[in-house]
């Protein structure tokens, strides 16, 4: 039996992806968490096999807990299931120990397929995913969109940054100071060759990089 902690901040869904597994004779949802602070405590109080789980919730980044989890429980498997179709996405999430990633457009039959999978020791990618994946790799330093040359630290405060989020709000969020925040909102802002926030929020609406 594969033992599966579902870790997404609207009840809602998880409760149709609890119903939708329910279905799966090998799969049982033995934990939910709401935040990603419930999914370390149901990690620690629960036996569990694989972790699906979104990355954009309110509070801890989704790439910290990815590397979190995988550090306190190096055997549980992480699938990450999210709105981001963006490539970037995916390959922060797989270096940071994810074992698996798809987009919320994926069927039921995928997203079961992919946690028998992860839970074999395997990885698993949605192909319209993995496609772009490929295609990360293969393009020359030319071509690569700017938001891939920033850091993790970076990349989260341009997310924070698109969702119109003041320094002070999101200095709060990552327990930073306000001047380091501004350090690198200028930094990043200078790599990617931008002026403001509001092109930030433009450039992310183009490349599919806003929204929750």
């Amino acid at each position: 039996m594969i033992k599966v902690l579902l870790v997404d901040d609207h009840a809602l869904f998880r409760q149709g992806l609890r119903e939708l597994l329910a279905k799966a004779p090998d799969l049982r949802v033995a934990a939910e968490a709401g935040s990603y602070a419930q999914a370390i405590e149901m990690l620690r109080t629960n036996d569990i096999n694989v972790v699906v789980a979104d990355l954009s919730m309110p509070g801890r980044d989704g790439i910290d807990l990815i590397s979190h989890i995988k550090a306190s429980n190096p055997v549980v498997s992480i699938l990450v299931l999210t709105m981001h179709e963006d490539c970037e996405y995916a390959a922060r999430a797989l270096r940071s120990g994810a074992s698996g990633y798809m987009t919320k457009a994926s069927t039921s039959e995928d997203l079961i397929s992919g946690i028998r999978r992860i839970a074999s020791g395997r990885s698993f990618v949605s192909p319209s995913v993995s496609e772009g994946l490929m295609l990360r790799f293969t393009r020359s330093d030319s071509e690569t969109p700017p938001h891939r040359t920033l850091s993790h630290r970076e990349f989260r405060i341009f997310e924070l940054l698109v969702q119109c989020q003041t320094t002070t709000k999101i200095a709060r969020e990552l327990s930073l100071s306000v001047k380091t925040v501004s350090t690198h909102k200028t930094r990043l802002l200078k790599k990617m060759g931008l002026q403001h926030q509001g092109e930030l929020v433009r450039y992310a609406i183009e490349h599919k990089l806003a929204g929750h």
